[in-house]
């Protein structure tokens, strides 16, 4: 009987320390923000195809809190890091262009945390690579029908075989942009109120 006693105290001991040794967590057991999300931040700085290369670091800022149903899980303020990824020179009839990769995010608290996403854009996530102007222009005869079936004919300018040389891309400190997520993000940290 004595030892069953003593089991049993060291039992309900060990229980009541357990309980009090877990730390008191938060209610946040984390969220998944899925692929194609989009993220609505600022350029901190100016970077352009002429000046930087995929070595020069990348910021950003949320400027809006954003949620996944009634969780707050990319408050304002949080900074993203990213890089360029690739870039291309301008050529003649097409301008330069460049994707940006964002790699990771940063709490106002300082915790990180990976993702992986790029500054969306409607051609593909690639800023630029539009077709340049054309460098010269010719006239060409265009006839419609007018009245009493004579036709009438008019001078119309075309496009000319060739095109301007491209430019380079800049993007401006303080552009608004959009970061679309191309993986899941699994993010195990909120900033409590």
């Amino acid at each position: 009987m004595k030892k069953f006693l003593i089991t049993l105290f060291i039992f309900i001991f060990g229980a009541i320390q357990t309980t009090h040794a877990d730390p008191e967590l938060r209610d946040y057991n984390g969220v998944e923000l899925p692929a194609g999300t989009f993220i609505q931040v600022i350029s901190l700085q100016e970077f352009s195809t002429l000046s930087s290369d995929e070595k020069t670091p990348l910021k950003f800022i949320a400027n809006n809190d954003t949620f996944l149903f009634n969780t707050n899980v990319i408050p304002k303020g949080t900074v993203f890091f990213g890089k360029i990824e690739k870039k291309h020179e301008p050529i003649i009839g097409t301008n330069a262009s460049m994707t940006v990769r964002i790699t990771k995010l940063r709490f106002e608290d300082g915790y990180e945390n990976p993702i992986y996403g790029y500054i969306y854009t409607n051609n593909n996530c690639l800023i630029g690579g539009e077709m340049t102007a054309p460098e010269t222009y010719n006239t060409l005869p265009h006839y419609h029908k007018g009245i009493c079936r004579h036709y009438l004919g008019v001078l119309q300018w075309v496009p000319g075989p060739t095109r301007k040389m491209g430019e380079h891309v800049t993007v401006a400190p303080g552009a608004e942009l959009l970061i679309m997520l191309k993986g899941p993000a699994y993010i195990t940290h909120s900033l409590s109120n």
